[in-house]
């Protein structure tokens, strides 16, 4: 049956205080901001589709009718729209299915967040800007070079479109707590890090990255929900991201430096690779509209929080206890 509906266990939880709705709840960011906002005594409402779960609603996004139905059914006074197609390649290759999600799905939830009066927290990204020029402040033109980065723009368009008292939190490439290394981009070079006995392998070193830990960026998510409920001026776009800037290149052999492995076997590779979508240089993200709202939070360093990210991949899952860092 079309639409939405509960994936598992009938147990309620009876939980006082606001309710935050999380699309894309069993996904990489998902999953943390649902941990944040139950942490802070929030009821947290997750939807997943294809990876839905027990204590998950499934719920198909892109059909308007369900959409309409959940949240008049719970009616939440929050919702973060965390769910995206965030993987550029695929989006090139899937983009009638990416452009129902990225941008028609977010269309239906900001009109229906205008109806229920919930305030609507929507996720985007650095790459609607091209890099030539950066950091890039709120107010800055964006120019996105690829599709990902135009479906994104486009949602926030339909977002400040049907919900002008929304608020829209672009990120840069973001990594966590993973189920598998190759669901984050950067968590993904640790496949790399370990070929060390095999061939060498080469690695961009020329686009420059700000890595950024879901769960600082949930946190932040959290204080910018709490405030903007009190403070309507608390609304438009905001910027947070990480402040190391790092090729995936200086990200593998951060990696293997704090795991203490060896990278001579990792080639910095300078020129754009051929056949993938194009990525900015540098969309570096000015943060300071949050940082003076007091709003922002002090990112983790990328060497414990990556160590965080991959101790259970290593060989040894001893490894965090034996290690001193």
């Amino acid at each position: 049956m079309p639409g939405f509906d509960y994936a598992g266990s009938e147990e309620e939880v009876l939980v006082q205080g606001p309710k935050v709705l999380v699309t894309g709840a069993t996904g990489l960011l998902g999953r943390a901001v649902c941990r944040e906002f139950q942490a802070g005594g929030w009821m947290v409402v997750g939807t997943g589709y294809r990876r839905a779960r027990p204590r998950f609603l499934r719920c198909d996004l892109t059909d308007e009718d369900a959409v309409r139905r959940l949240l008049h059914e719970y009616k939440p006074d929050v919702v973060i729209h965390c769910a995206a197609e965030r993987r550029p390649d695929v989006v090139e290759r899937l983009a009638e299915a990416t452009i129902n999600l990225n941008v028609h799905a977010t269309s239906t939830l900001a009109k229906e967040a205008a109806v229920c009066g919930a305030l609507l927290l929507y996720i985007s990204t650095d790459y609607v800007f091209d890099g030539r020029n950066p950091p890039y402040g709120e107010d800055d033109a964006p120019n996105p070079l690829n599709m990902y980065g135009r479906s994104k723009l486009e949602g926030e368009r339909e977002i400040l479109r049907h919900c002008p008292g929304a608020v829209i939190l672009r990120v840069p490439v973001l990594f966590g707590e993973v189920e598998l290394v190759t669901e984050s981009a950067v968590t993904s070079l640790w496949l790399k890090v370990q070929e060390a006995t095999e061939e060498s392998c080469t690695l961009d070193h020329c686009h420059q990255r700000f890595p950024t830990d879901t769960r600082d960026v949930a946190a932040v998510c959290r204080k910018l929900a709490e405030r903007a409920r009190q403070d309507p001026s608390i609304r438009g776009i905001f910027h947070f991201s990480g402040k190391e800037q790092m090729t995936k290149y200086e990200m593998a052999v951060a990696m293997a430096q704090a795991f203490n492995l060896p990278s001579n076997h990792l080639i910095p590779l300078t020129e754009q690779p051929a056949g993938s979508a194009p990525r900015p240089v540098n969309s570096q993200l000015n943060c300071s509209r949050l940082e003076l709202l007091n709003l922002s939070i002090e990112p983790q360093p990328f060497t414990s929080a990556i160590i965080d990210c991959l101790w259970p991949f290593t060989p040894d899952k001893r490894w965090r206890q034996t290690v001193f860092h």
